[in-house]
């Protein structure tokens, strides 16, 4: 039988059981071959020297090599059964501390087996957790390779097998590293053919090793300079891959056409530049040009704006709007949530004044209609706004998912404007800019900064544009660590940090995890951070719920105060409701959920209190900081937190607390974060397709990588003298990871 890159794993697995085969497949998502010699080892352990522990951690699981100092057999009583039973009492020597290991049998001829395979002076891989006895520390049930074992029974490696370098494999329950090992030698020495993705004058521009020596590199080097250059081809090669679907999806997208809107006489966006009460910064002259010159073209607009909370995205994307509308076109400016959608709508119409009253007596000559639709709207509600819609009598629309919906129509929607890109799908992106009759420019909005990097990696279909400086009248935020595990009283001079604040004049923002108890905001995760043992830092059940802190500040530190509650499970008028009472300071403290975290503008609010603050990562934090000091007074944020010095939240919280710059932020965020998360493998729910690449580590790697997908698809669009490089470019784009790539 032929054994390929496609054949099932099964065929390389030996007398692997079936159970085995499925949890290899189900856990680690290895089905053939290849996939299996795509998974590479997580990291390499030297065999030729004993392994160097530091501190050691209870529960610690360890990969190291030791040497057996002392091998005892000792017996005991078993009441149970009768008789004896025997245990081998082992100390494993390492560079560091002392291990013992302890092994027990019911037979003699067992125990005394296993008292010659583990001999004084023995050497091999130990695996399993640390634990202690009595002082004593252990290593709890462990699995191992011995070196130099050629008892055909055990199964085991000889240290000629083995190598100076031992692979250790990412692992699922069931198997172990030297499972796959062996199975992945096998398969190297029986799959003749390793496709060549790479065109030979590419590997030779950067310098890069042909696919069968990356392979055989990866998984048996003889030192740590193959494992690099192994790696380096690994990287380029997704690097290439990723590259050259983002640069074939731009190529696609200006192929496409689109209606030039170049704005006509422009006198609805010379009216409102000329009543703008303040002078837009540099980037903002600079970028909205730039956008005008794109909607100029006869191809859509792609662009990514993003910037720092408050760098004023939203005032250049409407100007981009009234710009469309000038050419006689559409705008629609598609939000995540019913909440930001109603502030957006508000602002909007604010700014422009009487040029929002287009059809509507005292409207200004050149106004338009700007309209708001809902998914809480009832039909009703919705009909005359639809029907300016698609007379073409309204030029700008602020919806929600509602914009979505079969039902609406455009008489010409020139623009799609979609806020926190992130939050969306690629079919629903999709679902609005089919509207159009001819493909529509998009502008993408995001307040999360992104390092430039991930930007090239995730929104390389966009072009990027970046705000850098806050507008005048920006004041700094004070951000600092309440640390409730240290000090459970500074509890206490936080409220009266809010009370200073409100009897200013002020107001503030209460921030919790949970509406209740037992209900989450919607789209918020239930899983809490973990220390380094893996255990919960806190009990959900602990965690504060904004109508348990509601009812406990009304009647307790800020009794006397109007405290008012908003999350995602209120009515819609609700909300809108309580929104409004607290832009027009009629509510001195608004606890709430994450509702609040983007496009909710009120100068008023000064302080801002997270409770749980562990609870949010550094981009959430971030952007929630983001809603006070808004006004030109100096905002407060506090981040209440139970969590423990020197845990990974507890530094999530000082480097939030430690710099306003979220573009730095951003960077460790990604640092200290999965990648997949970052970049959205929730919203796909599939793995991440960055396997080997990481986007801050590789950047150069991934700029090299740019250009060689350039020069590619100059010389020749479709691949064609590079078949197999086309094939994965193909696969990527018509698998879910192509959908990732859009949905992140």
């Amino acid at each position: 039988m032929v054994i390929d890159l496609d054949s099932p794993v099964a065929t390389v697995l030996g007398d692997a059981k079936k159970n085995k085969v499925d949890k290899i497949g189900q856990g680690l998502g290895i089905v053939t071959v290849g996939d299996l010699l795509h998974h590479h080892p997580r990291r390499y352990v030297k065999t030729g020297e004993l392994t160097e522990l530091g501190q050691l951690r209870e529960g610690e699981q360890l990969v190291l090599v030791g040497e057996i100092v002392k091998s005892r057999v000792a017996t005991f009583g078993d009441k149970r059964r009768g008789g004896l039973s025997y245990r081998l009492e082992v100390v494993l020597r390492t560079d560091g501390p002392s291990l013992t290991m302890s092994f027990f049998a019911k037979q003699k001829h067992v125990v005394d087996w296993q008292e010659r395979r583990l001999a004084v002076g023995r050497r091999g891989i130990f695996v399993g957790k640390a634990g202690t006895f009595r002082g004593q520390w252990q290593l709890t049930n462990p699995d191992m390779v011995l070196f130099g074992d050629s008892d055909a029974d055990t199964a085991q490696l000889s240290v000629d097998a083995i190598g100076e370098l031992y692979p250790i494999y990412p692992l699922t329950a069931g198997v172990e590293s030297w499972d796959l090992q062996r199975a992945i030698t096998f398969a190297r020495t029986i799959v003749e053919e390793i496709p060549e993705l790479l065109p030979e004058d590419v590997r030779r521009a950067h310098g890069l090793v042909d696919a069968r020596t990356a392979l055989d590199w990866i998984h048996a080097p003889a030192d740590y300079g193959q494992v690099t250059r192994a790696q380096q081809r690994y990287r380029f090669e997704e690097a290439l891959v990723t590259q050259l679907v983002l640069g074939r999806r731009r190529r696609a997208v200006r192929a496409l056409g689109a209606r030039p809107r170049a704005g006509a006489d422009g006198s609805l966006l010379a009216a409102f530049d000329a009543r703008l009460p303040f002078t837009l910064t540099a980037g903002q002259v600079e970028i909205g040009a730039q956008i005008e010159q794109d909607l100029a073209q006869d191809h859509p607009m792609n662009r990514l704006l993003q910037g720092e909370v408050g760098s004023g995205k939203t005032l250049v994307a409407l100007r981009a709007m009234l710009r469309v509308v000038d050419s006689g076109g559409q705008a629609a400016l598609l939000a995540p949530t019913e909440v930001l959608a109603q502030q957006h709508h508000r602002s909007i119409t604010a700014m422009l004044g009487d040029l929002a009253s287009g059809g509507m007596l005292g409207g200004a000559p050149e106004a338009t209609a700007v309209e708001l639709l809902t998914g809480s709207m009832t039909k009703a509600q919705r009909t005359a706004p639809m029907s300016r819609l698609a007379s073409g009598e309204a030029g700008i629309v602020v919806g929600t998912h509602a914009l979505l919906e079969e039902k609406v129509q455009f008489a010409d929607l020139g623009l799609v404007v979609v806020d926190e890109q992130h939050r969306f799908g690629v079919e629903q992106r999709a679902a609005l800019t089919d509207k159009a009759g001819s493909p529509p420019h998009v502008l993408v909005m995001t307040a999360t900064p992104i390092p430039r990097t991930v930007a090239m990696t995730v929104f390389g279909d966009l072009e990027t544009s970046t705000l850098s400086e806050l507008p005048a009248g920006r004041a700094p935020i004070q951000t600092n660590v309440v640390p409730l595990a240290e000090h459970p009283g500074w509890v206490q001079r936080v409220w009266e940090r809010v009370r200073e604040e409100v009897g200013k004049g002020h107001q503030a923002y209460v921030v919790c995890p949970r509406i209740s108890g037992d209900v989450l905001e919607q789209g918020e995760s239930d899983q809490l951070d973990l220390d380094g043992a893996g255990h919960p830092l806190r009990p959900p059940g602990a965690l504060s719920a904004v109508e348990d802190v509601v009812a406990e500040l009304s009647a307790g530190p800020l009794a006397g105060l109007r405290v008012a509650a908003l999350h995602g499970k209120l009515p819609p008028d609700e909300k809108d409701r309580v929104m409004r009472s607290f832009a027009a300071g009629e509510v001195d403290v608004l606890v709430a959920t994450t509702v609040i975290e983007v496009g909710v503008d009120v100068a008023n609010a000064t302080a801002m209190v997270l409770l749980d603050a562990e609870r949010f990562g550094v981009s959430q934090l971030h952007q929630l900081r983001g809603r006070v000091g808004r006004g030109g007074h100096p905002g407060l944020c506090l981040l209440v937190s139970q969590a423990e010095p020197g845990s990974a939240a507890r530094e999530r919280l000082d480097a939030v607390a430690a710099t306003t710059d979220g573009f730095e932020l951003s960077r460790v965020d990604l640092e200290q974060r999965r990648e997949g998360d970052v970049l959205g493998k929730s919203q796909s729910g599939y793995r991440s397709s960055l396997q080997n690449l990481r986007v801050l580590r590789d950047e150069e790697t991934i700029l090299a990588a740019r250009q060689a997908a350039t020069d590619l698809l100059d010389a020749d669009p479709e691949l064609a003298t590079a078949p197999a490089l086309a094939a994965a470019v193909a696969e990527m784009e018509e698998s879910a990871q192509s959908d990732y790539l859009e949905k992140s």
